[in-house]
């Protein structure tokens, strides 16, 4: 009988009142379960603990070969109220699920990984302004958590960001996956940047759209499988 945290990625409808859920959690890394969800608000399996993004606790007995577990109960964990309010942020929301149910597919027992996906969804749940950078710096820090986040000490003025072998160069990569040094500048600028700093960093909108695009390019050669995300152009429109 295991007993965690999660945090709910998405759900995907399979016959007549049940769902498959997937969920990173932070004891078993990526889980996915079968659930047959309550109609009624009193049910234990209510719809409303799936949505995406959410942070659930879970108890459930962890069965090493299934591919699908069973979920003995679930409880809200941490609520977070403004992610799903607050449009600007239910867009963001709604990629960010997107990106992580594709970029942790393979995460396995990385308490570490869960730790900060949670903090940072806590995070952007508290604030109200100075967020606009927040996917950005999310998805830049978590490559440290799932073993590709560049090199910061061997930035170069002017220097190239080399996508394929994560760092900096002085000379432009033959394999055509990098990043000219004006860009390269940003990126180099978003591996420094906290949520309390990012405010800080102006970008417009279509600056921080190429910044996303980088990003997920970068995921793309670093994760296998990686895809588009189907999400990507409500996220260009956001912000000015």
């Amino acid at each position: 009988m295991t007993q965690t945290q999660a945090v709910v990625l998405r759900t995907v409808k399979y016959g007549d009142g049940a769902l498959v859920a997937d969920m990173l959690t932070e004891r078993h890394g990526r889980v996915s379960f079968m659930v047959r969800v309550s109609a009624s608000s009193k049910g234990r399996l209510r719809r409303q603990l799936f949505m995406p993004l959410t942070i659930v606790e879970v108890d459930f007995d962890f069965r090493l070969k299934a591919s699908l577990q069973r979920i003995r109960d679930i409880r809200m964990a941490k609520p977070l109220p403004s992610l799903s309010m607050h449009p600007f942020k239910l867009s963001m929301t709604m990629f960010l699920a997107e990106f992580l149910t594709h970029a942790t597919r393979d995460e396995r027992d990385n308490g570490p990984l869960f730790q900060f996906v949670a903090y940072s969804l806590e995070w952007l749940d508290s604030v109200s302004t100075g967020f606009s950078n927040f996917h950005l710096v999310f998805m830049m820090r978590m490559s440290r958590f799932i073993g590709f986040f560049p090199n910061v000490e061997d930035v170069v003025e002017n220097g190239y960001f080399d996508l394929l072998n994560a760092c900096f160069t002085t000379d432009v990569p033959r394999h055509g996956h990098f990043v000219a040094p004006g860009e390269a500048s940003k990126i180099a600028l978003l591996l420094r940047l906290t949520y309390q700093t990012m405010h800080l960093c102006a970008m417009s909108r279509d600056e921080r759209n190429r910044c996303t695009e980088v990003i997920l390019e970068y995921y793309g050669l670093h994760v296998p499988g990686f895809p588009p995300l189907k999400s990507l152009p409500v996220l260009r429109e956001l912000f000015v």
